[in-house]
């Protein structure tokens, strides 16, 4: 081959893959030599056949879950007795489904990148500040909103994270999408999702499109592979569309590595294999080796990397609570009719009975109790509904969306501080849920590092908010996190060094509640004399006992002060020193005003925060709020309260 067509050759094959609109990675066809042919997706069907006998129990958990999620669970009842008549679903499970959602959303993560090495922290510092803002140009906060609705529904949220390369206009930039689980399918009895020999992930895509995209399509269309569907309300018609299968594996190679490889095919056609792209053969895919799904079940089921959520442990309850409620209703309605036993031989006119408009009914004959009286229907006692009642609160118990946790009180709780720690403990439930999800945004961070290494080849520039909170702009390239020669020690050749980051997480967005509490600190912080540079050594005494967000900014901080203060400190001594020799020298009374000066700077270094002379309120028992010394986290709220009816305010 001439070095013209090799370059052609070659050229056709540098092709980054491609990402479709379900976010799963598509692929142009290549015409090389076919490493995976039609025996391969023949063998790889039966693998996903077996996989999808193995979570066929899972797919139907999953499609009845989201029926309870839309309070259309009487689908699932066959009771010849309930046609016909009104079906009540309260809302209880979607309030406490709602209430975990937005719990999620007001603790929104964010990274922070820390290096392993000193070398390296010019590029975490770098990426702490890009990370953000890729992932907010992959819309990540949609993705992780839609993330969690899954994961309280199913018991699992999944995200992809791929490379799109024709984002930026051909650029290429890392996607980010949220997995239907119904879609995934990996071996039964694993419990990590990595440790899966095949992954599947499939998708409907529509006819024409398909052939569109892949020309060796025409003729192969159609459906020829049943998916688990959702429940709808609507007529969806999937006649027109495909089911197009991407299949993930890890392969061995003869140096003990092993490889991700990828394979996009459609009704026994392949559209796409890297192990048939020469970019691709021997690397593999991704050059993390990794899967591009990270899973987050919400509690861990063991041999499988799905877990199972609220919804399976509260629809118990839920039907009970909606069986009541419809006994209930039906009794009120009876109760609230008039019905009557009539005998035929009553002679009573039925229509002017039924009819309440009518005052005078006539009778033909003796009317006697025996052939008309009045039908009485029982109410419900208050046992009845006491245990209806008691249903409701077990069900917010199991879940833990107590009233507290929404804002509600019971009766006699009326103290502020003792509301504030309520809703603190309440809260527990949903702290280790967050945790978990910070866990898996942290894997998720990773693999966009991995994919930044492999595919930022070109410099690109991002917004950032600079040290000072001004806007700055910060060019960045993989050059930044490829690896670097070790270099020799005693004519040894060292090993590259890569770099390698661990990722912190915290609340980028946090509840009103948090807000609070952290700008309560630091307040008693500033008041308690912390900042002031005289005082640097006991305040970091004091900080060493201490723990909330943001600690070690404000250690650096006061340490800061500390070593400035003291460098003013050495400068007052050096000038009221030269004070005196120029006195001396000049017959002058400049050491007057220099110590004048230093005693000015010692003043104002050992002063404290201070304090605003604050008016007392009491409040309706009489107590004074607003103090000093007293808890401005309850007095605030307790004033909040006052203030809720008092029209002045």
């Amino acid at each position: 081959m001439d070095g013209g067509k090799f370059e052609q050759f070659i050229n056709h094959f540098d092709e980054a893959p491609l990402v479709g609109e379900n976010g799963l990675t598509t692929e142009p066809e290549l015409p090389a030599q076919q490493v995976i042919g039609e025996e391969d997706i023949r063998k790889a069907n039966d693998i996903l056949q077996k996989y999808k006998a193995g979570k066929a129990a899972l797919d139907k958990r999953i499609v009845d879950n989201e029926l309870w999620f839309r309070m259309g669970h009487w689908k699932n009842y066959e009771n010849k007795e309930m046609q016909g008549k009104p079906k009540p679903s309260s809302g209880w499970l979607f309030n406490s489904i709602a209430n975990k959602h937005a719990d999620a959303m007001d603790n929104y993560p964010e990274p922070n990148v820390l290096p392993r090495a000193e070398d390296d922290e010019k590029t975490a510092k770098a990426l702490s500040k890009i990370l953000p803002t890729v992932l907010e140009q992959c819309d990540y906060e949609t993705v992780y909103s839609d993330t969690w609705w899954r994961k309280l529904k199913t018991g699992t949220g999944v995200k992809g994270v791929f490379w799109d390369p024709e984002a930026r206009g051909g650029l290429g930039e890392i996607c980010i999408r949220s997995v239907n689980l119904l879609m995934l399918y990996w071996e039964p009895g694993v419990e990590d999702i990595q440790d899966t020999p095949h992954l599947f992930s499939l998708s409907l895509m529509d006819n024409d499109q398909l052939e569109g995209r892949y020309p060796q399509m025409a003729g192969h269309t159609g459906s020829s592979m049943d998916v688990a569907k959702y429940i709808h309300d609507d007529s969806i018609d999937t006649g027109d569309k495909s089911v197009v299968v991407d299949w993930y594996y890890k392969k061995a190679l003869e140096g003990g590595q092993t490889v991700l490889h990828y394979c996009k095919y459609c009704n026994g056609v392949v559209l796409y294999a890297s192990e048939n792209d020469p970019q691709y053969a021997q690397r593999g895919f991704y050059d993390h080796g990794k899967y591009p799904f990270v899973f987050d079940p919400l509690f861990r089921e063991e041999d499988s990397p799905a877990g199972f959520g609220y919804i399976d442990v509260m629809k118990d309850t839920q039907t009970a609570i909606d069986e009541m409620n419809h006994a209930m209703d039906e009794n009120v309605k009876l109760a609230a009719k008039a019905r009557y036993v009539l005998s035929d031989t009553a002679g009573v006119n039925e229509e002017e009975l039924a009819d309440f408009g009518k005052d005078i009914v006539h009778v033909v004959g003796r009317l006697t109790d025996d052939s008309f009286r009045p039908l009485q229907t029982n109410v419900l006692s208050g046992n009845c509904i006491s245990y209806r009642d008691a249903r409701v609160s077990e069900l917010k118990e199991i879940s833990g969306n107590r009233d507290v946790s929404q804002g509600g009180t019971t009766s006699g709780l009326t103290a502020a501080s003792a509301i504030a720690a309520l809703q603190e403990a309440g809260s527990k439930l949903s702290r280790d849920m967050l945790k978990s999800a910070y866990r898996t945004f942290a894997k998720e961070c990773y693999l966009v590092i991995e994919l930044m290494r492999q595919f930022y080849d070109e410099e690109r520039v991002y917004r950032i908010t600079g040290e000072s909170g001004g806007v700055e702009y910060v060019p960045f390239s993989n050059a930044m996190l490829q690896a670097v020669p070790g270099g020799n020690v005693g004519g040894v050749q060292l090993g590259d060094h890569e770099p390698v980051f661990d990722i912190t997480v915290s609340a980028a967005k946090k509840s009103t509640f948090s807000r609070l509490s952290q700008n309560e600190t630091a307040k008693e912080c500033y008041q308690l004399g912390f900042f002031a540079p005289a005082n640097a050594d006991a305040a970091l005494a004091a900080l060493e006992m201490m723990d909330f967000e943001g600690i070690e900014k404000v250690r650096e901080r006061v340490s800061q002060n500390g070593t400035l203060y003291q460098q003013l400190q050495q400068m007052a001594q050096q000038m009221q020193k030269m004070a005196a020799i120029i006195d001396q020298q000049n017959g002058t009374n400049v050491s007057a005003a220099a110590s004048a000066a230093g005693q000015a700077a010692g003043a104002a270094g050992t002063g404290g925060g201070g304090t605003a002379d604050a008016k007392s309120t009491t409040n309706s028992l009489g107590d004074v709020v607003g103090e000093s010394g007293s808890n401005s986290m309850a007095t605030q709220a307790a004033k909040r309260a006052m203030n809720v009816n008092n029209p002045n305010k």
